[in-house]
């Protein structure tokens, strides 16, 4: 495989002298604009075309989309389950109803559930063991189970916390009797689970649960306590109607010491009467914002007594007489490696948040290619959106940002599995994989709710239909943002590694030429490459785009993301260095006045993360055409990364003014570069009639645009059209 630092994984052009521009005129891309034939699964049926000029028909000069060959490449390492799920996507069985009530809609998906249980192939039990009946393949268990968004939010979720979450904390913090114990049944849905966690009072700060587990060597029992009302169990899914039992995290206490946050199987109803269990209790939380079909709800316990084999015992066991043991020395290290054993949460949000953003990019740009508004260069022919540079400006960088993130997923895969599958489980690898993960699910599920308004927005009106999905996708995704992990907490995790690193590289007295935080910055970058340290120009602080001719080359574009991660990373570890020697008043104080930069530098290193991997990725496409296009792409999202980090670049002075000027216009160079083309890059996702479902999708709008256009034709053609009052005043003036 070719890597991002050897040239030849580019054609021609990708650096150097820039390339001329193709500036296609708006009326000479109108007939790019036809609906294509989708079917309702897989890449679209019609072969690969070169674009088309509207007033003669022959072909444009410039490259052409492989489609199908596209869609093949992004189907991934594990193609033949994402195939299968999407497939699955286009039965109405598994569709969302709009229509019914919450009550309605939580029993639909719970037979939803029943039914992928059932299915012969047992796609959701991927995760696990083979001698339970799984295939112990998690990354190909992702890689479907993404695909239920494109079916209904409420069933992936559904499905992520019986399978991903309740069977997952069995499968990863349970011993082997455990799992064979525990497991079948909660992977058959015979005892659907609960995954208690969070707390009224505290979510993303789980080492501070009120819950205790107190132990009685008497009985040899836990005592599941809820103390006070901050310390239900919240927001858990199955938790209101569904749930028999719980995988409960509390804090462990034997022989008066705390031992922090384990997970204990706890019963929780009556699986005959589906009332709870003496000492247990509960609530509904009622209709939510979005995800009806999912019961979330609130639990809390009583004095509730388990048998001492139910605690989860991977990372931490008690014997009989009361005796803590583990196989982690440090509590905090124990901590979050139990943590980090279900990380695998933030990484299907991640790859669902992609889906939802391709669903509804793809319904606003069909839509945009066929939904005619205001008459231009013709004084009778109303002009195509995609043909105005605004709605361009709207759709065709969130575009580019979406392959990007489907890039950078495809590698997060590849770890999770890497990890998960035991071939690469090392500290060091769980930790990277964290990290990717916490930068990744945080930017993505903010960027899938930014996008999805702004393709509601640009589909006008009709946007706002139910019929046309967008609205509900969006409430649907909107928790996504604080499920997992707050996003902002999410951040402050990356970046704190980010600054423990360049901590550490600086206690070494590491010497690079690049200085100490671009060879962090590089480091980190490389080992979610799986490649040897990148080559990488020498760094120019003042006008770097100088030598590339006025073009921002693919060479330029690295430096200049790199090196803004390295100075935020240095900056900001810089000033957080006097905390340490700090009391915990003034510690915090600093902190507090830096925690903004924290997490900038965080995301401006999961957008860096972002455009490596697609550079990476270019190396796979194997017609050159295709790979042109999609470096445009590339282009695009990095130079819209830029634009919209342009003040720091300036304020930095790694652009002068110029350069900053010509940034934004060689995007709007792009974007027109691209029209002919974007249909064809929405295509190769794969996304047929009906998986979008969408009315304003389906080349209804052309047919509609098609037929006003026909009668207003023949009007001036057989001369029965109304004169204009404007033109009568002109004629009699």
């Amino acid at each position: 495989m070719t890597t991002t630092s050897d040239r030849t994984a580019e054609p021609a052009g990708a650096t150097g002298a820039p390339e001329p521009v193709e500036a296609t005129p708006a009326a000479d891309v109108a007939t790019t604009t036809a609906p294509h034939d989708v079917p309702a699964s897989g890449a679209p049926a019609r072969p690969a075309v070169r674009p088309t000029t509207a007033a003669s028909g022959e072909q444009e000069p410039g490259p052409r989309v492989d489609v199908p060959a596209l869609h093949d490449v992004l189907l991934g390492r594990w193609p033949q389950w994402r195939a299968k799920a999407r497939e699955r996507a286009t039965d109405p069985t598994f569709w969302k109803d709009e229509s019914l009530s919450m009550d309605e809609h939580r029993e639909r998906v719970l037979e939803q559930m029943r039914l992928l249980a059932s299915e012969p192939d047992h796609q959701t039990w991927l995760a696990f063991p083979e001698r339970l009946g799984g295939g112990d393949s998690p990354g190909a268990n992702l890689a479907g189970f993404e695909e239920l968004t494109l079916a209904d939010p409420s069933l992936q979720i559904k499905a992520g916390v019986q399978w991903g979450l309740f069977a997952s904390a069995i499968l990863h913090l349970g011993t082997p009797e455990q799992q064979d114990r525990l497991l079948p049944a909660a992977m058959d849905l015979s005892v659907p689970g609960a995954f208690a966690m969070t707390e009224t009072g505290h979510g993303s700060d789980v080492a501070s649960i009120g819950t205790t587990a107190t132990y009685d060597p008497q009985t040899q029992e836990f005592v599941i306590h809820t103390p006070f009302r901050a310390a239900w169990k919240d927001y858990l899914g199955n938790a209101a109607v569904h749930a028999t039992a719980a995988t409960v995290f509390a804090q462990l206490v034997t022989g008066g010491v705390n031992y922090g946050v384990h997970c204990f199987y706890v019963p929780i109803r009556d699986p005959k009467t589906m009332e709870f269990l003496p000492g247990v209790g509960g609530e509904d939380d009622g209709l939510k914002g979005g995800l009806r079909g999912v019961d979330n709800g609130r639990l809390h316990f009583t004095q509730v007594r388990i048998p001492r084999t139910d605690l989860l015992a991977r990372y931490g066991q008690v014997a009989p007489d009361g005796t803590y043991t583990s196989s982690i020395d440090s509590p905090g290290r124990r901590f979050f490696t139990m943590l980090g054993a279900l990380v695998q949460g933030r990484v299907s949000l991640d790859g669902a948040a992609i889906t939802a953003s391709k669903v509804g990019l793809a319904i606003a740009t069909r839509y945009g290619a066929e939904r005619r508004q205001f008459t231009g260069a013709s004084p009778v022919d109303e002009i195509v959106l995609l043909d105005y540079a605004t709605h361009r400006r709207r759709l065709f960088p969130r575009i580019a940002e979406t392959y990007a993130m489907h890039f950078a997923h495809d590698r997060l895969l590849d770890l999770f599995d890497d990890v998960f599958s035991g071939r690469s489980d090392t500290p060091e690898s769980r930790e990277d994989l964290e990290t990717m993960a916490a930068a990744l699910k945080a930017t993505s599920t903010d960027f899938v709710l930014k996008t999805l308004q702004e393709c509601r927005e640009a589909c006008g009106g009709a946007g706002f239909l139910t019929e046309n999905r967008i609205t509900s996708l969006r409430a649907d995704l909107d928790v996504y943002a604080t499920f997992e992990g707050d996003n902002t907490i999410l951040l402050q995790l990356v970046a704190k590694r980010l600054v423990s690193d360049y901590g550490k590289a600086l206690g070494k007295q590491v010497k690079t030429g690049q200085g100490m935080a671009r060879f962090v910055v590089d480091q980190a970058v490389d080992k979610l490459l799986h490649r040897t340290p990148l080559r990488r120009a020498a760094q120019t602080l003042t006008d770097v785009a100088t030598r590339s001719g006025g073009r921002l080359d693919t060479a330029t574009q690295r430096e200049l993301l790199s090196d803004r991660v390295a100075t935020k990373v240095e900056e900001v570890a810089l000033a957080l260095r006097p905390a340490q020697k700090a009391s915990p008043e003034r510690a915090q104080e600093i902190f507090d006045d830096h925690q903004v930069a924290l997490i900038d530098a965080a995301r401006s290193h999961a957008e860096l993360v972002r455009w490596e991997l697609f550079t990476e990725a270019l190396g796979k496409i194997e017609d050159a055409e295709t790979r042109r296009v999609l470096r445009w792409v590339r282009d695009l999202y990095a130079l819209t990364v830029i634009e919209r980090d342009l003040a720091w670049f300036l304020l930095n002075g790694r652009l002068s003014a110029q350069r900053g000027r010509a940034v934004t216009a060689e995007i709007d160079a792009l974007l027109r570069r691209l029209r002919p083309h974007v249909l064809d890059l929405v295509d190769a996702w794969g996304l047929g009639p009906d998986h979008l479902r969408a009315k304003i999708a389906t080349g209804a709008e052309k047919e509609r645009q098609d037929e006003a256009r026909a009668y207003y034709a023949r009007q001036r053609a057989e001369g029965t059209a109304p004169v204009s009052e404007k033109a009568l005043r002109r004629r009699t003036a």
